[in-house]
């Protein structure tokens, strides 16, 4: 998780450099419209890097997706536990985590749904480690590891380099959030 929100960062910095919402499960839709009204979607790609789903096509996060489904269908049968955003692992939580990203992988917006793909997933995965049977973390735990794999997280050693390249990435993120600063004429000195 401190991976993928550090990654997810990223695109809040520049939100909030554009005065736009820091949004959570549409982050990075957000960010890439943002970036084009600036001409600065060159930068977008770097952003998708930061994450690991630049070259994720479709089919795939769609498959990602129907593994998640299942897993977090079976993470709401389950959760006992309290723990921070729970109420994301619940029947009435479906409609965003799930169908909201279908939705986004429905339109074209695949790469877009992976942030919060694995924010859900991770989420469930601490649901079955803490209150599920081992043989159903076993289960489960091979989706999970797939998607991650998918992103080139694959070992620790993979989450440690990712998250040097997140921080050798902030200055260029810092320079593209100070020209969108400096061109948007709802902010002033003043």
């Amino acid at each position: 998780m401190s991976w993928l929100f550090a990654a997810g960062a990223t695109t809040h910095i520049l939100l909030v450099a554009g005065l736009k919402n820091p949004t959570v499960r549409q982050r990075y839709g957000a960010v890439r419209e943002l970036l084009a009204a600036y001409q600065r979607s060159g930068f977008y790609p770097t952003l998708l890097d930061l994450l690991g789903c630049a070259q994720m096509i479709q089919r795939r996060a769609t498959a990602h997706l129907v593994a998640l489904s299942a897993a977090f269908d079976a993470a709401t049968a389950v959760i006992q536990s309290p723990f921070f955003f729970a109420a994301d692992i619940t029947q009435n939580a479906r409609p965003v985590a799930i169908d909201g990203s279908r939705k986004l992988i429905e339109r074209g917006d695949h790469r877009e749904a992976i942030f919060w793909m694995v924010a859900t997933y991770s989420r469930c995965q601490q649901v079955f480690y803490q209150d599920a049977p081992v043989a159903m973390q076993e289960h489960f735990n091979s989706g999970y590891r797939q998607l991650l794999g998918d992103l080139g997280i694959a070992s620790t050693v993979d989450l440690y380099a990712r998250g040097e390249q997140i921080k050798a990435s902030l200055p260029h993120v810092w320079t593209v959030a100070e020209a969108i600063i400096a061109a948007n004429p709802e902010i002033s000195d003043a």
